[in-house]
């Protein structure tokens, strides 16, 4: 997990340092299994202790931004309620809106996605459009104009950005040097907190990225259905003598140096579940 306090090893004094926590909104339940992009609907952020966990992460004093889509405001509100200093103000950056998908808000995600290419990270190739919509390139390209302008305005202070999956795998791909498709390798889920310091010197800058999709919460069992992309979901139960009766599901692997029991994601050993936790698992095989 990623301290705040932490002194920045190999940073010279000369160097601005600007750090970026990124957190995903909360889990939407009322997409109906359909495509969302831009739409802007509720989430659900029932779930406290995943936002007092989160709140726990977070560096107060921090300048704090949201994009211009309701379920970010509903996220950092319920941040701010489980006990995080609510901050005097936090401008809504539409910049840093998801994609717009355009015609393809509204079809039903798992049929779209298992029309893709096998190994395909997102709804389409980096620099195709949904009809009527944005391309990724589309996006990644206003998401940095806007993290370029607000380095500048906030240099050197802590930027809390509440946004969506496709934001910030388009900030991680900036990070990485500028390559907007291996952002797009990484799991931003719901809730997470992702880290990425910008450091600026007289004549040069770069990224580091001291954590990403950090889920502060998830070693509890309890919390187990934040851990997931938004969509339809299995709510997860526990002592539930039934699951993988009729065996796991076809998509799921076992986890490495997991027995057969114990299959799931994350593995249930590092969640301190063991073998014999009997956590239903809350399996998706949509990644976004």
């Amino acid at each position: 997990m990623s301290n705040p306090d932490k002194p920045q090893h190999g940073v010279s004094t000369s160097v601005v340092a600007t750090r970026w926590w990124w957190v995903r909104h909360a889990p939407v339940r009322d997409d109906g299994g359909n495509i969302y992009g831009q739409k802007d609907i509720a989430c659900d952020t029932s779930d406290r202790e995943v936002f007092e966990a989160v709140a726990k992460i977070l560096p107060r004093n921090a300048v704090w931004y949201a994009s211009n889509l309701k379920r970010t405001h509903q996220t950092a509100d319920a941040i701010w309620a489980a006990g995080f200093p609510k901050p005097a103000a936090m401008p809504h950056e539409a910049a840093f809106a998801e994609q717009h998908l355009g015609q393809w808000q509204g079809m039903n995600r798992a049929a779209f996605l298992a029309s893709q290419p096998v190994g395909s990270y997102w709804f389409a190739d980096i620099a195709e459009p949904a009809p009527g919509g944005e391309s990724f390139m589309d996006l990644y390209n206003r998401v940095c104009g806007a993290i370029d302008r607000i380095n500048v305005a906030q240099a050197g202070n802590d930027v809390i950005a509440v946004a969506h999956g496709g934001t910030i795998k388009a900030a991680v791909g900036l990070a990485l040097g500028g390559q907007p498709e291996k952002g797009l390798a990484f799991d931003i889920d719901n809730c997470s907190v992702t880290r990425l310091d910008h450091l600026a010197g007289a004549s040069h800058s770069s990224w580091r990225l001291p954590m990403v999709n950090q889920q502060p919460w998830i070693a509890d069992a309890r919390h187990a259905a934040m851990h997931q992309p938004a969509g339809p979901e299995v709510v997860p139960t526990i002592a539930d003598p039934g699951w993988f009766r009729n065996g796991p599901p076809a998509n799921l692997a076992p986890s490495p140096g997991c027995p057969g029991e114990c299959l799931g994601y994350p593995d249930l050993r590092r969640q301190g579940l063991g073998a014999k936790g009997r956590l239903k698992p809350h399996f998706q095989a949509d990644p976004f």
